[in-house]
């Protein structure tokens, strides 16, 4: 029965590019990893990791100076990191965040065949790649998913207490609700995030467009509502499912979500260390210590009671081709009209070829039920 779960989401869930957009090459100097033909960047590693299910997954790790928080992002259906390259870059900037995205088993250069589970351990391992490699904490850390990405993102956040934040951006209540309304969850559904959602602890952002064409609107919007701590949703009008990054108001309200978590989480901080020393100094029978025991440093949350710095002062960036004066200036993105009607019309192209084989595959099963329904009658 697993087999046959798997093998169907997968007829109507995964369309990774074809060719990929990207190669990941030896540079024979440094013996770093590049990906041709993306430009090399001092501040991006290229990484490989394997997952528990026995894959070498490819991901990018960029890195910002001034950074509290750390993004990890899954992207969505029917493009790779090699197409997202770009985006992640100019998101890092923008929002001040270390951003690592990466590409499913089966996707770009990662090997496997995608898979529901595999996506699983694929988030999996790149948030532990995040905590051994980077020094990432749970607390630090904010996911974010994208489409099909808000699968492997509700199914990690439900099982992280600590986490800062997650974003959800065109969302899915679950694979079989994109083609049909259904009103239960079926056993050979995916990415059930409809049954997930409410057991996420941290704060949630939705993004979603009204009027997307592939996923609707109304999954992004029963999705906030089944959330425990909810986030101000941005519903933008008129925004479909390839294009919300263009939109002033998406920027503007992410970085606005990330600062928010951001001083949040420097205030729980700050909370908890004065409720430690009033304790101390509670104990009047006990010997005072010294007042070094109480400046030590906590070190799993310091990095986080650091001031969140102004974009207005864009010379410590150390990125000296990106300088941005207004975050509401979206026309400095580096993603083209072309490219994202080439993504609008892939993403359309698959969804309809999707609906087709769930159909085939719904009326194979009716068919079925009735040939076991003449045998018991005979």
């Amino acid at each position: 029965m697993g087999g046959v779960t798997s093998s169907m989401a997968a007829k109507f869930a995964f369309f990774p590019p074809n060719p990929p957009s990207y190669k990941v090459v030896k540079d024979e100097a440094t013996g770093l990893l590049l990906m041709d033909p993306l430009p090399h960047r001092e501040n991006v590693d290229v990484l490989k990791f394997p997952t528990r299910r026995g894959n070498e997954i490819v991901a990018v790790y960029i890195r910002h100076p001034m950074a509290t928080s750390t993004l990890l992002y899954s992207h969505g259906n029917a493009t790779d990191i090699g197409q997202m390259y770009e985006l992640f870059i100019e998101l890092s900037i923008h929002l001040r965040v270390n951003l690592m995205g990466y590409d499913y088993s089966g996707y770009g250069q990662s090997s496997g065949k995608p898979s529901e589970h595999n996506t699983y351990a694929d988030i999996e391992a790149a948030y532990k790649c995040l905590e051994e490699r980077y020094g990432a904490k749970q607390e630090d850390i904010i996911l974010y998913g994208q489409s099909v990405g808000s699968g492997p993102t509700v199914d990690l956040a439900a099982r992280l207490p600590r986490l800062r934040a997650i974003v959800l951006h065109s969302p899915i209540l679950s694979g079989l609700r994109v083609m049909y309304p259904v009103k239960r969850t079926y056993w050979f559904d995916i990415y059930k995030n409809i049954d997930k959602i409410p057991l996420v602890k941290c704060p949630v952002l939705v993004i979603h467009g009204t009027a997307d064409e592939v996923v609707d609107c109304s999954h992004g919007k029963q999705l906030w509502v089944l959330c425990q701590e909810k986030y101000e949703p941005l519903w933008l009008k008129g925004g479909s499912h390839c294009n919300l990054e263009l939109y002033p108001e998406y920027l503007r309200h992410l970085n606005k979500f990330i600062s928010t978590v951001e001083k949040s989480a420097s205030r729980r901080i700050s909370s908890r260390k004065s409720t430690d020393h009033r304790k101390s100094t509670d104990r009047i029978e006990l010997p005072r210590r010294s007042v070094d025991f109480f400046e030590a440093p906590r070190k799993s949350t310091d990095r986080r009671e650091k001031s969140r710095k102004s974009t207005d002062r864009p010379e410590k960036l150390k990125f000296s081709e990106y300088k941005f004066n207004n975050v509401d200036k979206v026309d400095k993105f580096r993603i083209s009209a072309d490219q994202i009607e080439r993504s609008r019309r892939s993403v359309e192209y698959h969804h309809e070829k999707s609906r087709r084989s769930i159909d085939h595959q719904l009326e194979k099963a009716r068919k079925s039920v009735d040939w076991l329904d003449r045998i018991r009658a005979g």
